[in-house]
Formats: C-alpha cells, structure tokens, sequence
C-alpha cells in the first residue's frame, strides 16, 4: 500500500439482525441456527473508496443511508461483516454528542480520560488543558459535570479536545450543527488550518455549500452504496436534485414538453448584446470586468415540469442585454418562464455560486408578492426582473442559478431548477480578500497636523 494513503477501504458490508420481540433471541439461542427468528438490515453494501493523505472528503446522503455506520468503521467503533478497512496515522473522531465522554465526570475530568484514548500522556494534556480550555471557551462549566451541559456546550468542550491531539485525520460527523455561529466560525478556521497542514479530514454535513467550500471530493452514500464519487460542485448539484425528485415527484411529459418549446428559442436573438466597458475608464484600478456567457437552454435542470424557464439575462438600466458588465454597476437580472398548467403562488429566485458551489448572495420574489400572491394560468408567459447592484467579484467563475417554484419559502415545489444558468466569468478584480467585495465610493488616508495629543506609553 501507498505511504500516500490515509484510509482504504475495501467491498465494506455491515448488517445487523433485527429481531420482532425480545424474546426470539432466546428462540434463536434455543433452536441454534435451524430457524431464524430475525430479519436481516444491510446499512453499507461493498463500499470502496480511497482517502489520499491531505485530502478532504466530504460525506453526504439522507438520514438512514449509512454515513454514520461508515465513520464508526473506519474510526474502529464497529467491526463490518465483511470487507478491510486500513487507516495510516492518528485518528481523532467527533461522531455524536456524548460519544467518549462520561456525563458524570466534569469537563476537565473528560479531557483527561479522551486525550488518553487519544495516546496522550498526563504531561501532554496537562500543557494543553488550557489551551482547550481557551478553544472550548465555556467558563467555569469545565469544572462542571457534563451532564449539566446543553448540546452546544457539549460540542464545544467535544471539538475542543480533537483540535489539541495532533491528529493526521479528523472524523466530524454532523456535530457543526448545534454549534452558535461563532463557535462554528471558529471550527471552520480551525478545519482550514489543518486542511493547509496536511490533515486529512472526513465531513459529513447536509449543508451542500459547507461541503462544496470545504471538501476536495464529495462521496453520495444512497440506500448503503456509493451513489456518486465526484468533485463536491457535481454530487451536490445531483444530490439537491434526486432530493427533490424524491420529495415532489416529477412530471416527465411536463418537463419534455417544456423542453420542446425552449428549444425553439435562440437566446441570441433576444435583443443587441450591449458591452458596458465602452462607456467607462478602462485604465480605472477599481474595475471589475465580468463576461457573461448566454443563457443556455441546455443545462442541467430538475423539477415537476409545471413550468420552464424560456431565457435569462443580465440588463442594463436602459433594458439593453449586456455581453459584459462591471462590478458595482447597478443591473438587471431578467427570467422569463412560462407556465404549464396553473400555478398558484408563483416564486422566482435565483442564486450566485463560486467554482466551489459556495452561496454568495441571491433573492426570491415571495415576500414582496406575499400578501397578494402571484398566480398564472397555463401557458402564461412572465417576466421577473431582480434590479440590484453588482457585487465585486474575485477574479474566477460564478454560476446563476434560477428556480421556479409554488408555494412559500418554507415549503414549495420546485417547478424547474436550472444550474448554471449564467456564468459570470471575473477577467480582472482588486478583492483581495473575503468571497465578495462591495463598491468603494473612495479610499483614502489624511494626514492630521492639528490638535494631536502625545500618546502614553
């Protein structure tokens, strides 16, 4: 085996017998293998994968799909039925709240007991308790038995101690989510850091923009199988769509005959494409030049059909189609859809994504419609405008994604969802730093001769 690789595993299937009453174990014990009294449960079937050294992984699926059973694998809480698992180097889990630590015993008292099942010494704890205590920042609750704690103190004393034992792989299995977000900000940081040192980290977490920022690769786990093993971009574009596809349905006559009528317009004909540099200082150091691909028809969509997106583009002021914009310019974002059947509480919105599938800003149309609700009837056609000033963006490529939907916010069905809709590709940026940057009406540093008084050393 490779010195490069942190964790293989090979064909892992893990099962467990399921039986109807308490009693049928003693039946069972009682008949030795000449009838069965249990059902058997398959949670992971022939799961292979490989974790290079220094590579994040992140693991996503429903709830019941297996995530968990597998980190308990490779973390060596769970022996599979059939398969290896190897792991090279120091592992440190955080699987579940509570996991490895006794509630009676106070928190300091816990962070002795972990770092020793970590292979920490008394002396290696003892010279970084406080800095754990510092990590964890719960006060005088680390003296405290942990039973007392609420789930984000838990978490935070939990995540506390795996940062401070120098593993080479971090396990996190969903526990961010019950963390304020301070706390979850700093967990991030932390996760980067060792990200940038060669750690190799496992993250589970249903948040596809948490998983795309963070993680190298994404691993689907459906049903007990790898469904998809891909770049994060790609298996959380399929995964947000097969979960709607599973909680609405899909009409497919619907969505082919919507594709048919798209098909029919040419987003080029849509009016003379209008270049917004040529009315600007192109020598400015503040410029921000953003091509725009067209609208295309083709690309990956989901949805029930009852509706389809017919073109979208970017605007000036004046309703002239832009080929380019400029950051910080104030610009148009028109959708046009048409309506396959009727529709009640109609909403369209639309979200901007960097190349890591990262959410930076976006908006819908449900609350300025919620008191008088949009509805069509089929075979409407309309038009949704989104009048905004255009953030600085990094130099790189973003995604405009764009969804029609019926209902409300909290819940809706997604008529057609369509990735990718526009790419915004930044040519040239001044941000330096942060995902986005916001127009400066100016920068500049005086120079104060008067009324200074001397500082105090």
């Amino acid at each position: 085996m490779s010195s490069e690789i942190a964790i293989e595993v090979n064909q892992i299937t893990k099962s467990y017998l399921i039986f109807e009453k308490p009693s049928h174990r003693l039946w069972q014990m009682l008949f030795r293998g000449r009838r069965n009294f249990y059902r058997e449960h398959a949670v992971l079937r022939d799961i292979s994968f490989k974790v290079g050294r220094g590579e994040t992984v992140g693991l996503i699926g429903r709830n019941g799909a297996g995530k968990s059973t597998l980190l308990q694998i490779l973390c060596g809480v769970l022996e599979p039925n059939a398969g290896s698992c190897t792991v090279n180097g120091r592992i440190a889990a955080l699987l579940e709240l509570g996991a490895g630590f006794n509630p009676e015993f106070t928190g300091r008292e816990n962070i002795f007991m972990s770092g020793q099942i970590f292979g920490l010494t008394d002396e290696e704890i003892e010279n970084r308790y406080q800095d754990i205590v510092d990590f964890a920042d719960i006060g005088e609750y680390v003296l405290q038995p942990v039973k007392t704690y609420s789930s984000g103190m838990f978490m935070r004393l939990a995540f506390a101690v795996i940062a401070h034992v120098d593993a080479e792989i971090l396990v996190v299995d969903e526990a961010l989510a019950v963390g304020d977000a301070y706390f979850v900000q700093k967990c991030m940081r932390f996760l980067k850091r060792f990200k940038e040192r060669g750690g190799t980290l496992l993250f589970v977490s249903h948040d596809s923009s948490t998983v795309s920022a963070l993680c190298d690769r994404a691993i689907w786990l459906s049903d007990g199988k790898v469904r998809i093993d891909a770049d994060p971009k790609k298996v959380t574009q399929a995964y947000l769509a097969d979960m709607y596809r599973n909680t609405q349905g899909a009409d497919n006559s619907l969505m082919q005959e919507a594709r048919g009528i798209a098909s029919t317009i040419d987003p080029q004909k849509m009016g003379d494409l209008v270049d917004a540099r040529r009315d600007l200082v192109l020598a400015s150091n503040l410029r921000n030049d953003l091509e725009i691909t067209p609208f295309d028809n083709h690309a990956e969509s989901f949805g029930k059909g009852g509706a389809k997106i017919l073109g979208v583009t970017l605007h000036q002021l004046d309703g002239s189609p832009l080929l380019w914009a400029v950051g910080g310019e104030i610009v148009s974002l028109i959708v046009q859809f048409q309506a396959k059947k009727p529709i009640e509480n109609v909403i369209v919105g639309f979200l901007v994504k960097n190349k890591q599938g990262q959410s930076l800003f976006g908006d819908n149309t449900f609350l300025s419609y919620m008191d008088e609700p949009l509805c069509c009837i089929a075979g409407e056609v309309m038009v949704a405008r989104f009048e905004f000033r255009m953030p600085i963006l990094p130099a790189g490529e973003y995604a405009v994604s764009v969804a029609i939907s019926e209902g409300s916010q909290a819940s809706h069905v997604v008529h057609e969802w369509i990735h990718d809709a526009l790419i915004l590709s930044s040519q040239a940026s001044q941000v330096s730093t942060g995902l986005v940057g916001i127009p400066m009406r100016s920068i500049r540093v005086d120079r104060k001769t008067e009324g200074i008084e001397p500082l105090e050393r």
